[in-house]
């Protein structure tokens, strides 16, 4: 406590008019703590009556379906029956209020539902969810596609705002941001909080012959990925889906539904490309340009065991040599994985070529694996495939090629809906662990490339590991790079060849139900081995980094991690739009300053 410095000048006399002890404790600043439903202070059923007048009657008491699976002779029951038969279809779970794309993560978190929820249809809706929450300190939640690893789009004892029918989505062929007189019209498409990338991508290419940069999985819903920065599986060309933003609209902590373009709190406009979504206010609608759509998309795969631990070290040493001199440019993207038993995977992906021209670009490869055949198996024969690029997201087209995609079987359900086949893996999924790395192109370079290859061989001793050449900006266009220089983005992104993941994952699994328990001994064990891997390629960078939305949920130096230089500044936006830290998520903006559960302000 600081003493008026008035009160020295009055010396021992003045003893008699200082504070007692009992009045400093009575005066000192009470700590601030969210309520929770067993509270005294939480709201009575007249004032969530009356929130719910307001809402138009969305308000609802939320109740997840696992609860209909906890008790074991609950198994055997039609409801639970119901959410087994449906629980790996990535759509029904989007659709359940109570329930997010990811289950849980070993020791960090389990999918919980609040005890209400805004079913909001319009930005009105959500203005009223934050000035409840506001007065009535409650824990908020903001729930769109609810793909977060680091479940935070759900929390137990909080209010939930469920953006999932505000999926309104208009194509402009002329936008110019409010307040951007002077800006030339661009094509643009705008899309509401909780509409998906499927939803997108149809009504920009598969209906108008454009593009817009948006995410991989089909359901990923299209705020939180903006708001997180965003790769898709071409972003070496079309750069960061949070650097397509034009305008956003977004209800802030004051209860304001604010503009926030290049012109109007342009502040708030840079922190939202990037800065991680739940932290500064709920985004309601987004405006993305859209692109020049090419002739087209196509795939690259393939399968290849080394009959040896040297010959694998070798394979590493030619890809690497192979990537840097043919693939570090604007058409390639996606993944390559190296398997603790000697498999290299090719799961890439290519934009802009033929089906010839692809094949060209990776022949060498094929020829140098061929003319070994005693080092190498080929397990998958290579296989370059190309379609044309409006019929990329066209389910009927798609449906038509075997194991490309699955549908959703709901009776009822849009013929629209599908989900990649090799995504089946990710939904429900329960995490073990998950760790992520940049790594810089000077890697690549001749100079440093062995040191690169030694310690990927090293970390496939231990867990596979997925290199994704589309998460890393390296190799892109100028103008690429320049527009995501103007985000939020950890600046690691940009200098970047790949985004290196390791991650261990379950299958559906929830605490407290017979047959679908987390195997807790297997998790830890391949937790532990994701360390390890992870120990070996984290050497290779002076100030590792990781990009915020796919990340270890466990990262200890997180704002260094996930924005680098930029964190000072994202702290003080949210400084100006949240001061009192109403918006809170694991590892989000401002997060240090609260409990582990977002309930107790620390300071």
């Amino acid at each position: 406590m600081q003493l008026d410095r008035r009160s020295f000048a009055f010396g021992a006399a003045s003893a008699a008019l200082l504070p007692t002890a009992s009045t400093v404790r009575a005066q000192a600043p009470t700590i601030f703590q969210r309520v929770r439903p067993s509270d005294p202070s939480w709201p009575d059923e007249g004032r969530w009556k009356a929130l719910g007048e307001k809402v138009g009657e969305r308000l609802v008491k939320v109740r997840s379906p696992l609860r209909d699976c906890i008790a074991a002779e609950a198994l055997q029951g039609a409801a639970c029956a119901d959410f087994i038969k449906h629980v790996k279809n990535p759509f029904y779970i989007g659709d359940e209020i109570g329930l997010t794309q990811n289950f849980g993560w070993l020791d960090a978190w389990t999918s919980q539902p609040s005890e209400y929820a805004v079913v909001a249809a319009n930005s009105a809706d959500v203005v009223a969810a934050v000035n409840f929450a506001r007065k009535n300190r409650l824990r908020l939640v903001v729930k769109g596609g609810g793909h977060s690893y680091l479940g935070t789009s759900n929390a137990p004892d909080s209010l939930l705002v469920w953006t999932r029918r505000m999926n309104e989505i208009a194509v402009h062929d002329e936008f110019v941001a409010q307040g951007c007189a002077q800006a030339s019209p661009r094509q643009a498409v705008s899309v509401g909080a909780g509409a998906i990338w499927l939803q997108a991508y149809n009504a920009v290419t598969t209906a108008r012959g454009r593009y817009v940069q948006g995410g991989g999985c089909t359901t990923v819903g299209v705020a939180g990925l903006i708001q997180a920065g965003g790769f898709g599986s071409f972003s070496k060309r079309y750069g960061l889906a949070s650097a397509s933003l034009l305008e956003a609209e977004i209800v802030t902590a004051d209860g304001s539904i604010r503009i926030a373009n290049a012109c109007t709190n342009p502040d708030l406009f840079w922190a939202l490309k990037g800065g991680g979504g739940g932290s500064l206010g709920v985004v309601t609608r987004l405006t993305l340009e859209t692109h020049a759509l090419p002739q087209f998309f196509g795939s690259v795969s393939m399968a290849v065991k080394a009959t040896s631990d040297l010959a694998f070290r070798r394979l590493i040493r030619q890809l690497m040599a192979h990537y840097a001199e043919r693939l570090l440019n604007p058409h390639w993207g996606e993944q390559i994985i190296l398997r603790r038993d000697n498999t290299l995977l090719v799961r890439m992906v290519f934009q802009g070529l033929t089906q010839q021209e692809a094949d060209a670009a990776w022949r060498p490869l094929f020829d140098w694996v061929a003319a070994s055949p005693q080092d190498f198996q080929v397990n998958e024969k290579a296989r370059v495939s190309a379609i044309p690029a409006a019929r990329i997201w066209d389910a009927a087209f798609l449906k038509q090629l075997p194991g490309i995609v699955v549908g959703d079987d709901r009776p009822g359900a849009p013929t629209t809906n599908f989900s990649w086949a090799g995504d089946a893996g990710q939904v429900g999924q329960f995490l073990y662990g998950y760790q992520s790395l940049w790594l810089p192109a000077v890697l690549l370079d001749a100079s440093a490339r062995d040191r690169l290859c030694d310690a990927l061989y090293a970390a496939s001793r231990h867990w596979s590991v997925s290199l994704h050449f589309n998460k890393g900006l390296a190799g892109a266009p100028e103008e690429t790079l320049r527009a995501a220089r103007n985000t939020a983005m950890n600046p690691a992104a940009i200098d970047a060849f790949a985004l290196v993941i390791c991650a261990a994952t379950g299958s559906p699994a929830y605490p407290g139900t017979a047959s679908h328990e987390p195997d807790m001994a297997l998790a830890r064990s391949q937790a532990a081995a994701i360390d390890r891997a992870m120990a070996e390629l984290r050497a290779l960078v002076p100030a590792p980094a990781s990009y915020c939305a796919e990340c270890d949920f466990f990262e200890a130096k997180w704002q260094q991690a996930h924005w680098g230089a930029n964190y000072p500044r994202l702290l003080a936006v949210k400084d100006r739009y949240d001061p009192d830290g109403l918006f809170f998520v694991h590892h989000g903006v401002g997060s240090e300053r609260w409990s582990a559960d977002g309930f107790t302000r620390l300071t």
